[in-house]
């Protein structure tokens, strides 16, 4: 499921309140989009997982906003906290599990934008 509600830069924002949530699969909502840069949240009920996928030519950045995950580079997987983050580089294969007890919230950046 996604979101978009139109936000107005510069302002301050709150990550949380752009959370989506849904049972079938991961909440994803955009929060800023240029050219340059693709600022979103992922959002992951217990359980739910991105599978591995690739981003041609775009790096992406992850940064746990609450919660812990899996997150999958290639062949490993790196369990990541609150305030931790991984960078997947471009074409790079990449996802990310929620097996914790509570649900799962991820800010992701991807240069330049899609």
């Amino acid at each position: 499921m996604t979101a978009d509600r139109e936000i107005h830069h510069p302002c301050k924002i709150q990550p949380q309140d752009h959370a989506v949530w849904a049972e079938s699969k991961m909440g994803k909502s955009t929060i800023f989009h240029s050219d340059h840069l693709l600022v979103g949240l992922n959002s992951f009920e217990v359980g739910q997982e991105h599978h591995l996928h690739t981003h041609s030519g775009m790096d992406k950045v992850y940064l746990v906003v609450s919660g812990s995950g899996q997150f999958l580079l290639e062949d490993r997987e790196i369990q990541l906290t609150v305030g931790e983050m991984l960078v997947a580089p471009a074409d790079v294969p990449h996802g990310v599990r929620n097996e914790g007890p509570e649900q799962l919230l991820v800010l992701v950046f991807l240069a330049p934008g899609p």
